[in-house]
């Protein structure tokens, strides 16, 4: 999912989540705090502050749509982000940039066509083909649908169980 502001510098003073890792920067998964945002001969510069070690750096993109690849803002990771590992985060920015489209759509499709080759070679009937052909496409849409469903549900719910561990009033848990 794409971020987009409507300039550069309404990038200053906001935190942002590194989406991809760009040589001599900080890596993917890492919160900045961006402190200066401007456009520079073409090229947006950004300068910022990895918020885990407070150390200022700087990197140039050649438009900011560029800057909008490499990171974006998350309110939950930054309110957040001392309870969540390096691994929490990278699965959810995984999770976070899978859209139905993205990730179901084409399992679906290679999943259909084994399923219409397999019952088209083993199926001996014609009618028969084309009943069985498509009640195993609707089980294998809704089989990859699900899955998609409950592994985003898994992840997001162990995530809330890290931010809901240290909770003053003993602990939420959720199941």
């Amino acid at each position: 999912m794409t971020y987009m502001l409507n300039s550069i510098e309404d990038a200053v003073d906001r935190k942002f989540l590194v989406l991809k890792s760009v040589s001599g920067q900080v890596s993917a998964g890492t919160l900045i705090h961006v402190l200066d945002a401007r456009q520079e001969g073409g090229k947006t510069v950004i300068y910022y502050r990895n918020m885990t070690n407070g150390l200022d750096s700087m990197i140039r993109f050649e438009n900011p749509g560029m800057f909008y690849k490499w990171a974006r803002p998350d309110n939950f990771i930054a309110r957040y982000y001392d309870r969540f590992s390096k691994r929490d985060i990278q699965q959810y920015i995984k999770l976070s940039n899978r859209t139905f489209k993205s990730f179901c759509l084409p399992l679906i499709i290679v999943a259909v066509i084994l399923v219409w080759v397999i019952t088209l070679l083993l199926v001996p009937n014609i009618i028969l083909k084309v009943i069985v052909g498509v009640c195993l496409s609707v089980m294998v849409g809704f089989a990859v649908w699900s899955i998609y469903k409950n592994h985003h549900t898994k992840v997001m719910m162990r995530l809330y169980r890290n931010v809901s561990a240290d909770w003053a009033g003993g602990g939420l848990v959720i199941r």
